[in-house]
């Protein structure tokens, strides 16, 4: 491993929170007592969390600074006006709608823009997206690459839509059944993997001549912008700034979760062009969020969210984050351990079907995986497979997806490069005795989205 392709981190630690290791015997209790879940597990209970990055992330000393200027009235806080001028500078979007968190803008995107029995053609489904999407009525239609679903295959832009896909279903239903095409960048669940410029700007143009509407999932688009200025030559002299805004010019709008590439602990916000989609928002955002000058948060996580997309823009810091990533997978690649090839910007996918291949998809290989790895190092991970894929409305059967993963995910700023040696050690030396792993059984299956807080038992 060239150690020198691995900057150091780019800012200092002022304030730090300790954290200690409980015994194995204490662990296996834990998650006995959270049913085989990680997302049960106390945090006091937990060494190093990789549970997510949403809103795990360490804010810098002038976001901290910026939450004493919050403005907390009801309406009109000067925080969103901050906001909103800094979503439309970056992004170039016309209109912004705050909410909550992301999930709270793919609620009212899906509420405005489908109608019952349209499809939502989309480059690999996420969890809370495509709830929000079949919720109203929407029917979810996988058009990403097919190299993507397979977690040994090593490209570029595995997260890019395939357009023949996208054309076979507008011929088959028609383009005004359509309700829009959802493009993530990254595409999360594929194991992080970024979406090219070539291909948003093909998908834009044939979308554009059918008269579909794109709309992208932006939670990581710093993240899918610094691939594109190493991997596309085109943009290798570009700033991250100006490639962000160019993705997005391929776009008619956007949902954000600002717990991710807004380096926030909490927020998220609605983008949109068109003024009648604009109207529908703000009169639904104040149903479910709040009044359209806040929209569920507070003015000072306006104001941190603000100054946190500005700090993700810079280029040290995002060479760092990607980098820290690909060091933990490279360190598990090196000891064989079977991950998501390449390593994508948020996070290290285990492919725990090659990871425990004495384990039928039946048995959850990935949920049991997720659960040994937190006895074995209490490090806290998450099952992406057949749990977080959950049931088809129609026939109630398991949706069976071919990646079976085991997500290791960095939140921002938080961990060091020891951290990632650590949370190594513990997934390797598991993977040295990896037939102790136990399948798993159904304890409780929740109806909607499961994964959150299923419990289950060991076969």
């Amino acid at each position: 491993m060239d150690l020198s392709m691995y900057p150091a981190e780019p800012f200092r630690i002022k304030s730090v929170e300790t954290i200690k290791m409980n015994t194995r015997e204490e662990r296996q209790e834990v998650i006995r007592k959270a049913g085989f879940n990680t997302f049960l597990i106390d945090s006091e209970d937990v060494y190093i969390d990789l549970l997510t990055d949403s809103g795990t992330n360490a804010m810098s000393d002038r976001q901290w600074a910026g939450m004493m200027l919050g403005d907390e009235a009801y309406a009109g806080s000067r925080n969103f006006h901050h906001l909103e001028k800094t979503v439309q500078e970056l992004f170039g979007f016309k209109h912004v709608v705050p909410t909550h968190q992301g999930r709270g803008a793919e609620n009212i995107l899906s509420r405005i823009a489908i109608k019952p029995g349209q499809y939502v053609p989309g480059n690999m489904y996420f969890t809370t997206t495509r709830y929000h999407q079949e919720s109203n009525g929407g029917i979810f239609h996988d058009i990403i690459i097919d190299e993507a679903h397979d977690a040994s295959i090593d490209l570029p832009f595995k997260g890019n839509i395939d357009l023949n896909k996208l054309k076979a279903l507008v011929d088959k239903v028609g383009a005004e059944q359509i309700a829009y095409v959802c493009v993530a960048i990254t595409v999360n669940l594929a194991g992080g993997q970024p979406v090219s410029i070539a291909n948003l700007r093909e998908v834009y143009k044939y979308c554009q001549s059918k008269g579909i509407k794109v709309f992208m999932d932006a939670t990581r688009c710093v993240e899918n912008a610094y691939f594109i200025k190493e991997r596309e030559p085109e943009f290798k002299d570009a700033s991250i700034r100006d490639i962000v805004r160019e993705e997005f010019s391929y776009s008619d709008g956007c949902t954000m979760s600002g717990k991710k590439d807004c380096i926030t602990n909490i927020g998220g916000f609605l983008c949109v062009n068109d003024e009648e989609l604009f109207t529908a928002a703000k009169e639904l955002v104040v149903v479910f969020e709040g009044m359209p000058s806040y929209g569920g948060m507070a003015g000072r996580d306006m104001e941190a969210m603000a100054i946190g997309l500005k700090e993700a823009m810079q280029e040290e810091y995002i060479e760092h984050r990607i980098r820290q990533v690909r060091y933990l997978g490279e360190r598990l690649m090196e000891a064989g351990v079977p991950i998501v090839e390449p390593v994508g910007g948020h996070a290290v996918f285990l492919d725990a079907r090659r990871f425990c291949p004495h384990l039928t998809q039946s048995q959850f290989p990935a949920q049991a995986l997720a659960a040994a790895i937190y006895v074995e190092g209490g490090v806290r991970s998450m099952e992406r497979g057949i749990i977080s894929a959950g049931r088809d409305k129609q026939t109630g059967h398991d949706h069976a997806p071919k990646l079976e993963t085991v997500r290791l995910t960095i939140p921002r700023r938080v961990y060091t490069y020891t951290h990632m040696d650590y949370v190594a050690r513990t997934v390797i030396q598991l993977f040295r005795h990896k037939e102790d792993i136990k399948g798993l059984k159904w304890a409780y299956e929740p109806k909607q989205l499961r994964f959150f807080t299923g419990r289950f038992e060991q076969l």
